[in-house]
């Protein structure tokens, strides 16, 4: 089994990127699905979070709007949070891998994969980038989103162009929803005929993932 870990600050297109592995046939595990799962209703973590920040749990599960109140910018409090919710992490992806392992590749979608060490556990990294001007174009086209919210988001993420120079493989996702697919395609494809080792015809094209130098 070959693990990639799919990486890309907010706004650059790693969900879609998601999306098109899942229908290639590829598995794939979303993080920030498991995370969602987790704190909706009847989530395992609802309780524990409402303890850690009282009024921000019920019935419908947490509140992600009032969490992010106590979080965002208050790095103390976003450790907390860390720490409640990713030994649960760490177990629901080993069940993935378990569950798949005679797969001959899975993705792990991890939005901070550099960030919190995550890429150690991978066999390669893969970054989803996209211009600046238009990664704020999507995020804040969002709903609960403003630029103040999207600054505090961009301080906690590693700079995208240092993602670039520690991936292994870079998709462009700054122009057509056709040539991403072409290069995740490509991408696939080389990783299941070679393994993680160099490809001399990716970065070859606009239709090829990068290989940073």
């Amino acid at each position: 089994m070959i693990i990639l870990g799919l990486t890309g600050s907010i706004g650059m297109g790693k969900s879609t990127v998601s999306k098109m592995a899942r229908r290639l046939g590829v598995p794939v595990y979303d993080a920030d699905a498991e995370v969602h799962r987790l704190q909706g209703p009847g989530g395992k973590l609802v309780e524990a979070i409402d303890a850690l920040f009282p009024g921000v749990g019920g019935e419908a599960g947490v509140d992600r709007v009032a969490l992010g109140r106590h979080v965002l910018g208050d790095k103390g409090a976003l450790a907390r949070l860390e720490r409640l919710i990713h030994p649960v992490l760490v177990e629901s992806r080993r069940d993935f891998l378990r569950r798949h392992r005679s797969r001959r590749v899975v993705i792990l979608d991890v939005p901070l994969l550099f960030e919190k060490g995550g890429w150690r556990s991978v066999d390669a990294s893969v970054v989803v980038s996209a211009p600046a001007w238009k990664q704020a174009r999507r995020v804040l086209a969002r709903p609960n989103m403003n630029p103040l919210k999207l600054r505090n988001i961009r301080r906690l993420q590693m700079p995208d162009h240092i993602k670039r120079q520690r991936a292994d493989f870079v998709i462009d996702n700054g122009g057509s929803v056709h040539r991403t697919m072409s290069q995740l395609r490509h991408l696939l494809a080389c990783v299941s005929a070679h393994g993680v080792r160099y490809c001399r015809s990716c970065g070859k094209s606009s239709s090829t993932p990068k290989r940073p130098a």
